[in-house]
């Protein structure tokens, strides 16, 4: 078994912390959000990785390499021009020679990939869908399916008179290598409007695979945040997220509470106050300053007796003196705002 991540995707919803840094990498809990992905995909059994890149590839490649680090081998299969999520599958058939599972480059799951990978293998299926219950099924798709979980039409992104189950497309799949014939060359294609209904009209056999783990698309400034309130409150579990890292004199006199994460080279000063956040490497938090339900990347300085709430602040931003940052706010990187201003 194979695995292909589809990492492509220019991230234009969660601008403006794209701009600079692909969605695949922006860190979650201080960790590039691929890594998730990749663990997942190796303890499943699943060594061999094919990245399919277009959007800033250098940047992911630099970063993960062969994939040795992380105890995996990973091949790059960069998209000329976009081609869609089929299409980039497609784009990685020189290295797709078995059953690969597919994920869509903007999930974070807690899985149970082993029992998906079992029960294709034991339904002797050519596709296998994973599917989630979600509250809204109009903003994704709809997946019907039989008794015996075989699938039997999909609706993407319905109308709420055509919904009939709320189990929806999770952007993961098993797919055999002969799916591959059903895909045209060089021309963007998806899987939800195009070749999952032409596999049906084929007689190929699709089947689903229910999961009520946690899910979640990051792509989002909200979703990036909700992302991290999850794992600050346990919602989400995995023993890669790294720990508070603060020495023993980088927070003297300061206030932090035990579900914040802090990364290492934090100076936190006397006075200031951190709660449900998270805080990047290198960064200045200085006197009186409070941060709350805030995700601070890398190298960011927040001045004296600022308040930051509800924001994500990209890489090397500047808030100065009591300046005021309240829910919703959003900083590309290398932001400065100045002092006494209020966001």
């Amino acid at each position: 078994m194979k695995g292909l991540i589809l990492a492509g995707g220019k991230g234009t919803r969660l601008r403006p912390l794209t701009l600079n840094t692909p969605k695949p990498i922006v860190p979650v809990a201080n960790r590039p959000f691929l890594l998730y992905q990749l663990d997942l995909m190796k303890h499943a059994g699943v060594g061999e990785i094919v990245l399919s890149l277009s959007y800033q590839p250098r940047k992911i490649e630099d970063l993960l390499k062969d994939g040795a680090d992380f105890d995996v081998s990973i091949r790059y299969a960069v998209e000329p021009s976009p081609l869609g999520t089929v299409g980039a599958f497609k784009n990685a058939e020189e290295w797709i020679d078995g059953p690969t599972v597919v994920f869509n480059g903007d999930i974070l799951t807690a899985l149970d990939l082993e029992a998906v990978i079992a029960s294709h293998r034991a339904r002797d299926a050519a596709v296998t869908i994973v599917l989630t219950p979600v509250e809204d099924p109009s903003s994704y798709g709809v997946v019907e399916f039989g008794d015996d979980g075989r699938v039997t039409r999909f609706l993407e992104k319905p109308g709420r008179d055509q919904i009939t189950s709320n189990n929806s497309n999770a952007g993961t799949y098993i797919l055999d290598p002969k799916v591959l014939e059903f895909i045209p060359e060089g021309r963007p294609f998806s899987f939800e409007r195009e070749l999952f209904p032409t596999l049906l009209a084929e007689g190929v056999t699709v089947y689903a695979y229910t999961s009520e783990c946690y899910w979640i698309d990051i792509g989002t400034p909200g979703k990036y945040l909700q992302v991290h309130r999850d794992i600050l409150e346990g919602r989400f579990r995995s023993p890669s997220i790294p720990g508070t890292e603060l020495g023993p004199d980088d927070a003297v006199g300061a206030t932090i509470d035990a579900a914040s994460l802090i990364a290492s080279g934090v100076r936190v000063q006397e006075g200031a106050s951190i709660r449900s956040s998270v805080i990047g490497p290198n960064c200045n938090i200085q006197a009186g300053a409070e941060i709350v339900d805030s995700v601070i990347w890398s190298g960011c300085t927040i001045g004296q007796s600022a308040r930051v709430e509800g924001s994500v602040l990209g890489r090397g931003c500047h808030v100065g003196t009591s300046a005021e940052l309240g829910t919703g706010t959003i900083l590309g990187g290398k932001s400065s705002i100045t002092e006494y201003s209020s966001l």
